[in-house]
This record gives C-alpha cells, structure tokens and sequence, in this order.
C-alpha cells in the first residue's frame, strides 16, 4: 500500500507555540483527515492519551515523531512540562485514544492552562462518538445533553440519573462495557421501562452495533451476553406535555406549604397531582 501524503510537498501546516487539538478515528483508521495528518507528521511531539493506540495511526500512514504519554493519571506532572515546551516555541499535537480530546480526558485542563498564558491553540476536528452515535439514532439532535461517564458516587449519580429522566432533550452517555448492565437497570429504575433508548457499540469499527429498543428490551438483550466494545448511549427525552395553566411559582408555593405543614414530600406530590389533574412526577421534580 501506498501511503504517501499527497500533500507531503505543501507549505508546513504548522507554526511554532502552537497547540494542536487533533481529532482522530473512533474505530475505523481511514477515519481521519488530510490535515490531521499533516499536524501529526510535523510537530515537535504528540502528547497521547496512549501511545500505544497513537502508534497504530502513525505505522498505518507510515509516520513517526515522538510521542508522550499524557492522560488522566500524569496530567498534573505533564502540563507544566508540555506548557514549557509552548513557550520555548515547540509545536505540540494532543490526541485521545479515539475522537476528540478534551472530551472526557485530562486535555481540556491542558487547553485552559495554554490559553490563559496566551498560547495559541488549533483545533483540528475530527470524528465524535457524540455526535456519531446521535446521528445514528434517530432522535431529536437539534437539542441534546452529554453526561459522559456518569459518576460513582451514589448521590452525584443519582441527581444525574432523575435529571435525565425528567428531561425533554436527548441524553448521551459514554459508559464502559462491564458496567452496562448496572446502568441500565439504573436506568429502569429513574426513567422506567417503556423509555427509548439505542445503544452503540464499537462504532465505525468492522463489528458495529446498534440496540435500538426501550430500556426494558435492552436490559433483556444484554442479559446473559458478555458485552465487549466501546459504548456510547442515546436516551430518548420525555415527551412535552402541557400541565401548567396556572401560576407556576404557586404550585411550588404550595408543595413547599405542604410539606411544611409535615406531609411527606411523595404524600404532597400526590396530592396536588390528583388536584391539577397531572402526574406525581413531575409535581416531585418542582420540590
């Protein structure tokens, strides 16, 4: 195979003191750009969330410059040094192990850190599994929401998860394979069953998949498998429903009231929803 740049003749794409935000593949290699390319090939160093997987692009087109390792558990020892090298006037690349940096990785601290010192940072976009996977879904994209990796502690976990299940936008969630199921049963519990949901896994790669069904579908579907793969997960948003032709400030007013007066926060609920003639859920959500 031919790998030669055809625009390896060109004028050199980078410049000294520069900070280059690189996008690349999510799974598929020939999922990168001409100028991505370019920016990899000519920098002084590519700081890499693995260079292990950074090297795969590099031997597929043929290419090499040095490479560090810079990820969530070195960040704090490599920004000054990265930082440093901006302001001696090297130019360096940031890449992830598959997308955009600084989404979810350590690169958007390194990006804030140059600009307040004035160094000039160049995005070179590239593929997302963000924006691949709500493409793919089917869902409304004009408006959406993107939680990552949800937290592990229980109660930052818990206000993300009723967030999302009182949400009229679509959500999208990274998560990883061996935690899936838990999730999803999560998942079951705040939004409940009927909720429509797609998940993605191994996107662009040879393997592709897409599970397109509600909550409860896909709890059954990933029961007794062993899943394997990136994911990526889209949830459906609530459907709008008017309830509201009264005073907003005085339903909360009146919730407050009640709860006040030593009703329990569900027993409350209940009741003005029985009163508006609307549901108990979203009377809870006003509290």
């Amino acid at each position: 195979m031919n790998n030669n740049l055809p625009f390896s003749h060109k004028i050199p794409e980078t410049e000294n003191n520069a900070l280059y935000m690189v996008g690349t593949p999510i799974g598929n290699l020939d999922d990168i750009t001409f100028r991505a390319l370019k920016v990899l090939k000519e920098v002084s160093f590519i700081a890499c969330e693995d260079t292990r997987q950074t090297k795969k692009i590099m031997n597929r087109y043929d290419m090499s410059n040095n490479l560090i390792s810079f990820n969530k558990n070195n960040s704090f020892k490599k920004i000054p040094k990265i930082i440093n090298a901006l302001l001696s006037g090297k130019s360096v690349a940031i890449v992830s192990d598959a997308g955009m940096p600084s989404i979810c990785d350590p690169g958007e601290d390194l990006v804030k850190k140059a600009k307040s010192l004035g160094i000039r940072v160049i995005c070179i976009p590239g593929p997302s599994a963000v924006t691949t996977a709500l493409a793919s879904s089917g869902m409304c994209s004009s408006k959406f929401i993107f939680e990552g990796f949800l937290p592990k502690k229980k109660i930052e976990r818990e206000k993300i998860l009723f967030e999302i299940s009182s949400n009229e936008k679509t959500t999208v969630l990274f998560e990883s394979p061996h935690r899936i199921k838990k999730l999803l049963q999560e998942l079951n519990d705040f939004c409940g069953g009927q909720r429509e949901i797609q998940i993605f896994r191994e996107l662009t790669k040879k393997f592709e998949e897409h599970i397109g069904c509600n909550i409860k579908e896909a709890i059954d579907f990933v029961k007794d498998k062993e899943i394997l793969g990136e994911i990526t997960i889209v949830i459906k948003g609530i459907q709008k429903t008017k309830i509201f032709d009264y005073d907003l400030e005085l339903l909360k007013r009146e919730l407050h009231e009640l709860v006040n007066a030593g009703l329990t926060l569900s027993a409350a609920s209940k009741y003005l929803a029985k009163k508006r003639n609307t549901t108990k859920s979203v009377i809870y959500k006003l509290y």
